[in-house]
This record gives C-alpha cells, structure tokens and sequence, in this order.
C-alpha cells in the first residue's frame, strides 16, 4: 500500500511577515497549529515540517514534531517538499501532501477530502477547490479555477473565469485552495521541469503541471480555511479555530 505523508513547508523570510511561522495564535506557534490539523485528520501515515531555518526546528521539536532542514534556495514550497521527498525512502507511487505552512485552520476534513484521492492509482496529482463567492470574481488574489467533465484541471486564473457570455447558462465556479497531493514520482518530475510562461505570467506554479501535461483532479470542500498573509490576518485565523470541530470525524 502506497504511505500518504503530510509535508507542511515553512520559511522564515517571508517578505510580508518575516517570522511568520512562529506567530503566536491561541498561544501556539502557526507551524504547530498546522501539524495539528494534519494529525486531526487521522489520514497521514506520517507528518514532517520542511523548514530552512533553525529556529523553526527548535520550535517543531518543542511541540515533539518531525522537522527536517532544507535548503534556504528553494523558490517555493513545492522544491521545498521536492526535496524532502527525493532524500527519504520510498516507493514511486507513495503520495505526499503539500499542507501550506500559512492555513492554521484548514479543516481536517478537507486534507482527509484529498487524501481520499489518491485511492485511484490513476491519480496522479490532486488539489483541494470550493465554491467561488460572486464578491470574489474580480479579486486576483483569489485564483479561479475551470475543470473538466471528470473534475480535472482546465486551467488556472486570477482573473474572473469563465467568462459568461450566456449568462443564463448557469456555470459552476470554483476557487483553488493552495494545498497539493502528488505521487512521489510526480512531485520528483514536476520539481525538475522548466517554469512555462503561463505559469509566470499568472504566478501560479501549478500552471507548470499542465503546461507539462500533467493532470490536476480538483476535489471539492465546502470547507474555505483562513490563510494569514500578514499580521493583520492572526485574529481571523484565531476565529476561524474557533469554529472548527474539537475533535474529528465530529
């Protein structure tokens, strides 16, 4: 059977929020809040953090976690979970979960959602998507995405996707939730392969699996998360714990 490892990448130089891991919320360092998601969601076989700096590693192992050291080069979270991935064991088909270091109050439910995925061997990479609000159409922070019949990826935007020009057609419309699942064997080919120039011109890496052919399921979640980009982002996050299930399955 194929392990399904949680890897929950974390740096310290974020430009917006330097430290921002090691923000205290409910009293608990960010990073710790993550682990306890994943450990909540009773769907991993393993959970590691992937940090490039010594003073997230002191923390994990305060709290008892599983931390590795990575390099300080890596431009983003996905080469970060790369290379945690191509130094361990494993089997090609085994999954890794890339948990955003940055979502405190990601519902168990929706990485047990993803997890669940990877049942199929014929997945190969899967991300998490929801309901996109009509307030949220023209916020390009907020990224669209538009899937196939079979739930696959099409393609990717900060722009307001699809466009309606029969707006009585009634057109689904998701927004992504950051968070990947890969085969190992996928994540390893992924992290090897150039940037395309959709990917740079939108800023969003996952446009570099399909620009490379490979397939994205998108797997549905009722559940939004509250990701903390800057300070001003804590109490929000300290709220959305509030609301999540003490202990899960509720």
């Amino acid at each position: 059977m194929p392990r399904l490892i949680a890897i929950i990448p974390a740096r310290h130089a974020a430009a917006r929020f330097p430290g921002k891991p090691l923000a205290l919320i409910s009293g608990k360092p960010m990073i710790q809040h993550v682990w306890d998601r994943c450990l909540e969601a009773r769907t991993f076989d393993e959970v590691v953090i992937a940090t490039d700096d010594g003073r997230i590693a002191d923390a994990v192992k305060a709290f008892h976690g599983t931390v590795e050291l990575t390099s300080p080069a890596h431009p983003s979270g996905t080469d970060r979970v790369a290379e945690v991935a191509q130094r361990r064991p494993g089997a090609d088909d085994d999954v890794l979960v890339n948990v955003q270091g940055d979502e405190p109050a990601i519902h168990p439910e929706a990485l047990w959602i993803l997890g669940q995925a990877f049942k199929d061997p014929q997945v190969a990479m899967a991300t998490l998507v929801r309901p996109l609000d009509e307030a949220e159409r023209g916020n390009p922070n907020v990224v669209k995405v538009v899937r196939d019949q079979s739930g696959h990826a099409l393609y990717f935007s900060r722009a307001d996707l699809p466009f309606a020009r029969d707006p009585k057609a009634g057109v689904p419309r998701w927004a992504h939730l950051g968070i990947y699942g890969y085969r190992r064997h996928t994540l390893l080919q992924l992290a090897a392969l150039p940037p395309t120039a959709l990917e740079q011109a939108e800023s969003l890496e996952q446009l570099r699996a399909l620009g490379h052919g490979i397939r994205i399921l998108c797997c549905e979640t009722k559940h939004r998360g509250q990701a903390v980009d800057s300070p001003a982002d804590l109490p929000l996050a300290e709220a959305a714990l509030l609301k999540l299930p003490k202990t899960y399955p509720p």
